[in-house]
């Protein structure tokens, strides 16, 4: 039953991405009020959050997106939402749609009708620059906002009334996270300003994704966080949850990571990829197979370390990652991380060769 049944329908945009080819956004109409997250007490906190998790999501509306290239006019494409409320836009661009300098924010607009007359709504896509030859893909879960989870039932459980019962500005950062994000490439990040479709904000040094099989309820609650914790911006690749196998199966949360960093690597063909993530979840496997699936994309991986002792097959990948010559940063935090980024020039350089060519200092280890 969802909390706001009589609201307006609205639309939930999410970050996008495209190359000089294919454009990708998804958005989903939802029946509910704005996700506001202002610090409050423990029950009004509870209230928002079963707000976003409560919320109805609507079936068979005509969304149109509307984009634009620099210099161009506007083009409009249509959609319909799907049962779970989403329109997913996989677009064929037309005519010339080159990168900036930099990596770049690119606003779109999302066009739709409901009982109090037509609304349009900003959304963004990430452009990476003309020199860009490196991104970075990181996890979430104690990648950046520590959760406590190792497997653990009692841990999940603490974990979700953390989710349920905290402001985005009340959950803790995992330490060192931000600086280290930052010197990895972030920087200031101008997304958020209100524009017009074919507008053009400046993102971070060096693009930024995330995955992770948290629901696409918790979207806005994760921008809040990584906005008000000063880490970079990006893409955020979340699930669809049900009450099913396919959310709650063994494999399900590998299988979802796999195929949206695949998908990734396939969209930037002429890109390198340093994957972030923590053993607590089977990253370090999970990264070494994408490796192994794709020689020569993957520049580094880190692995926070917040698990015991690794397993047999932690231990299999990052001897396989050894023998691709693909370093591998071990660490239980990011403040050595940062120093040893520091030591080698805040990797200014175009492919951050340095990190590759002197990880295994400080507390990493060479895979």
């Amino acid at each position: 039953m969802p909390f706001f049944p009589t609201a307006p329908v609205r639309i939930q945009p999410y970050f996008g991405y495209r190359n000089e080819e294919r454009l990708f956004i998804t958005a989903r109409a939802l029946r509910s009020r704005d996700s506001s997250f202002a610090k409050s007490g423990k029950w009004r906190a509870m209230r928002t959050m079963m707000g976003q998790f409560a919320s109805h999501e609507v079936e068979g509306l005509p969304v149109e997106l509307e984009i634009a290239a620099p210099g161009q006019q506007s083009q409009r494409h249509q959609g319909v939402t799907d049962k779970e409320g989403f329109v997913h836009f996989d677009i064929r661009l037309e005519g010339e749609w080159p990168y900036g300098e930099e990596p770049e924010w690119e606003t779109v607009s999302f066009h739709w009708s409901n009982g109090e007359g037509e609304h349009c709504l900003d959304g963004h896509v990430l452009a990476p620059g003309k020199s860009t030859s490196l991104g970075f893909i990181s996890d979430i879960d104690d990648t950046i906002i520590e959760t406590g989870i190792t497997g653990n039932f009692r841990a999940v459980m603490r974990n979700w009334r953390r989710v349920l019962m905290q402001m985005p500005e009340e959950r803790i950062l995992v330490p060192g996270a931000d600086v280290f994000y930052n010197a990895l490439g972030g920087g200031q990040d101008h997304h958020g300003q209100n524009g017009h479709a074919g507008d053009h904000q400046r993102a971070s040094r060096r693009p930024f994704f995330y995955v992770s099989s948290s629901p696409w309820n918790l979207f806005s609650y994760l921008v809040t966080y990584m906005k008000g914790r000063g880490l970079p911006l990006g893409p955020i690749m979340l699930r669809d949850w049900g009450l099913n196998r396919a959310t709650f199966g063994s494999s399900s949360h590998g299988a979802h990571k796999r195929a949206a960093i695949d998908g990734i690597l396939a969209t930037y063909p002429d890109m390198k990829f340093a994957l972030i993530g923590d053993d607590s979840q089977g990253d370090l496997t999970a990264f070494a197979d994408v490796a192994a699936s794709n020689p020569g994309r993957v520049r580094a991986v880190f692995i926070r370390k917040v698990g015991e002792a690794m397993s047999p097959e932690e231990l299999a990948a990052k001897q396989s990652l050894k023998s691709a010559n693909i370093p591998l940063w071990l660490g239980e935090g990011y403040e050595e991380g940062r120093k040893f980024l520091a030591s080698i020039g805040l990797l200014e350089d175009d492919e951050a060769q340095n990190i590759v060519k002197s990880v295994g200092k400080g507390d990493t280890e060479a895979a």
